[in-house]
């Protein structure tokens, strides 16, 4: 069986995704005050977040867990802790912001119901590649780049890697910790604590291993998957070489090539097509 990389709960910091969302979920004020540090604004009033929160609009429908999900002040927020760059972190932040609205507006309610929501990835690595500490997007006229669309989404990208170079000092010191660096301000002071309190939390680290176990079972789904695919890909590009073959013989009729290749016979009719052309004169 393939294994993924694992950390021990002994050793988990706040960069795990288990402990990340334990830490924020537990300590509504520490999120808050997290928000307030990203974001530069003021927060009067947190609901309580809760973590790994579940979003599915249909049975049919790709279903969403969110890492930290809370409301303040009339506004959204999701907070995810991205340790790889999974090269589908954009097209993910557009989805998890339109399931985040579905969730919000109740039937016939208007549009102007819907609340300024934040998608906030913390990422572990750069995954736009130019350098910068923070990426920010909204939605703007590409025409006149001055106006905006005011539709109240927000996605943003921290990269950490650039901790040095953030905008404020608090986010320095957030994004060192969280890369591993010591604890500077009396916020992540406070974070190391409940980093170190968690470890001792049996009930905690027995959900720590389910959590891993579970995450092992959706690697070795999607690893199945990804060689179910491979292996029916491969198997099309012979069909098509045998029927490409066939075709260029002249032998056999459209009908009886679909048969033996397992080919649609519109397919086999384009294919007939680009046989004809390398047929020599």
């Amino acid at each position: 069986m393939n294994k993924i990389q694992t950390t021990s709960w002994d050793n988990a910091t706040l960069a795990n995704r288990f402990m990340f969302y334990k830490i924020f979920t537990n300590n509504p004020d520490k999120c808050k005050h997290l928000l307030e540090i990203l974001l530069h604004i003021e927060i009067e009033r947190i609901e309580s977040p809760y973590g790994e929160a579940n979003f599915e609009v249909d049975f049919d429908s790709r279903g969403i867990r969110l890492d930290v999900y809370t409301k303040a002040d009339g506004r959204k927020f999701d907070l995810e802790l991205q340790n790889v760059d999974t090269k589908d972190l954009a097209k993910r932040s557009r989805y998890y912001q339109g399931l985040m609205d579905i969730d919000t507006l109740k039937h016939s309610q208007p549009y102007s119901n819907l609340p300024e929501s934040y998608v906030i990835f913390l990422c572990m690595e750069d995954i736009f590649g130019c350098g910068m500490p923070v990426y920010s997007f909204q939605n703007i006229c590409s025409e006149d780049t001055n106006l905006k669309m005011n539709d109240g989404t927000y996605k943003i990208f921290f990269n950490a890697q650039k901790y040095d170079i953030m905008p404020s000092e608090e986010e320095k010191d957030f994004f060192k910790f969280l890369s591993g660096g010591s604890a500077g301000s009396e916020f992540t002071k406070d974070l190391d604590l409940l980093v170190a309190s968690a470890r001792h939390n049996a009930q905690w680290r027995q959900q720590f291993m389910t959590w891993e176990q579970e995450v092992q079972l959706s690697y070795n789904r999607g690893l199945e998957e990804g060689q179910r695919i491979g292996k029916e890909e491969g198997q099309k590009e012979a069909g098509i070489k045998h029927a490409l073959n066939m075709l260029k013989d002249g032998i056999l009729p459209i009908e009886k090539i679909a048969e033996y290749t397992n080919l649609p016979v519109e397919e086999l009719k384009s294919l007939q097509g680009n046989a004809e052309n390398e047929s020599p004169a």
